[in-house]
């Protein structure tokens, strides 16, 4: 967060408010209801703005096997991956999302990071190749420091998510960003309250 608000001329005091919101949706010119829907996913995704790398440390088999079930059925398979993030990303992330197998350490380079959680080789690649940002596939740390409100743009317009904001800020075009960002509807209520209150900052500052 204080690299971002040094970037768009806020203190950088690495806290997430009203002043910061209305920044960052000046600095990328985003309206009301653009910015709002925005910012209350990636303020879910990324725990208030405070995370921009995934979060694959378990301290026990039997969390393991509750997050991923088919992948771990026994706590025998689940045991060798707990308190180890890599070896579990690399596991859960193998074969898939343009990641090559478990040996290949993809899962882990190219775990979620940035603060909608870009994940997969495929959408890094993608995203650098957009951008002209060829750096990013050597070093991927670089979109949870340097481009982890880029990446998330990125996501909304990749997914035309700007579009469907344009329709307001509704219970229903939450729930229906949501499933595009989840895929699903995990945190369903907090995105909401979140976006909500993005919203009304927003608003405020037109």
């Amino acid at each position: 967060m204080k690299l971002l608000q040094s970037k768009i001329n806020v203190s950088p005091d690495g806290s997430y408010g009203p002043n910061t919101a209305r920044a960052i949706a000046k600095y990328y010119d985003l309206s009301p209801e653009r910015g709002a829907h925005l910012l209350g996913q990636c303020a879910h995704e990324s725990a208030g703005f405070t995370r921009t790398t995934e979060g694959l440390y378990y301290s026990t088999p039997e969390r393991i096997m509750a997050v991923w079930p088919s992948r771990f059925p026994t706590v025998e398979s689940a045991k060798p991956y707990s308190k180890n993030p890599a070896k579990l990303a690399n596991n859960v992330y193998s074969n898939r999302m343009g990641n090559g197998d478990e040996a290949s350490g993809d899962g882990s380079l190219f775990a979620g990071r940035g603060f909608l959680q870009l994940t997969g080789k495929f959408s890094y690649r993608k995203f650098a190749s957009d951008m002209g940002l060829p750096d990013v596939m050597t070093d991927p740390d670089l979109v949870a420091n340097e481009y982890a409100m880029d990446t998330a743009i990125w996501f909304f317009e990749q997914n035309g998510l700007f579009e469907m904001a344009d329709a307001g800020v509704s219970d229903p075009m939450i729930k229906k960003i949501s499933k595009r960002v989840n895929g699903g509807y995990h945190g369903l209520a907090h995105r909401a309250e979140k976006t909500l209150e993005a919203h009304k900052w927003l608003a405020v500052a037109q």
